[in-house]
C-alpha cells in the first residue's frame, strides 16, 4: 500500500497528539488511538453476542483483530483517504504509517481485554469517557467519524473547524 514505515520527519517521539497537522497518524500513538480502543470494545461485546456460544475468548479475540486488520487495509486504502480529506476535518491525511497501524490494532486488542475484564456498565463508562475526552479534546471521536464518514453533516464540520 505504499505506506512509510514511520513518520517522514524522522522524529523519534512516539506520539503526535496534534490532529490537525502532517504527523498525525504517522508516530506510535495519536489521539485516534483511543477510537480504536473503542473498537475492542465493541469487537468484544459484538464477538460475544454473534459467537459467544461457538467460540472461547481467544477465538473471538483473534476474529476482533482481523476485523481491524480489515479496517486498518479499508483506512489506508485511496478510497478511504479521499474521503476523509473531502468530507471531515482530516485535510492533512495521508493514511497511517506502518507502525501507526500496528499500535492501532494494539489498541483494539486493549480495548478488547479491558471488556472482557470490566462489568457491562465499566465498558459503557469507558465508551463514554473516551468519546467525551476526544469532543472536548480534538473535537473529534469515534461516532463522529463513523458519521462524517458514512453521512457527512456540515453542521458537525462546521463545530469541528471552529466555525
Amino acid at each position: 500500500m505504499g505506506r512509510s514505515p514511520w513518520c517522514s520527519c524522522g522524529s523519534p517521539v512516539p506520539w503526535s497528539f496534534v490532529v490537525q497537522s502532517k504527523h498525525n497518524s504517522q508516530h506510535l500513538l495519536d489521539p485516534y488511538a483511543f477510537t480504536h480502543v473503542l473498537h475492542g470494545v465493541l469487537f468484544c461485546a459484538g464477538t460475544w453476542l454473534a459467537l459467544g456460544r461457538w467460540l472461547g475468548p481467544r477465538a473471538r479475540l483473534l476474529v476482533a483483530l482481523s476485523l481491524e486488520g480489515g479496517w486498518e487495509l479499508l483506512e489506508n486504502s485511496s478510497w478511504v483517504i479521499e474521503r476523509y480529506r473531502a468530507e471531515t476535518i482530516s485535510l492533512d491525511y495521508y493514511g497511517d504509517s506502518v507502525i501507526n497501524s500496528l499500535a492501532d490494532v494494539g489498541a483494539c486488542a486493549l480495548g478488547f481485554y479491558l471488556a472482557r475484564r470490566l462489568p457491562l456498565w465499566g465498558s459503557l463508562v469507558l465508551f463514554c469517557a473516551f468519546e467525551l475526552l476526544l469532543l472536548l479534546w480534538i473535537k473529534d471521536s469515534l461516532t463522529l467519524n463513523v458519521i462524517m464518514l458514512v453521512y457527512p453533516l456540515e453542521a458537525i464540520r462546521s463545530w469541528q473547524s471552529g466555525g
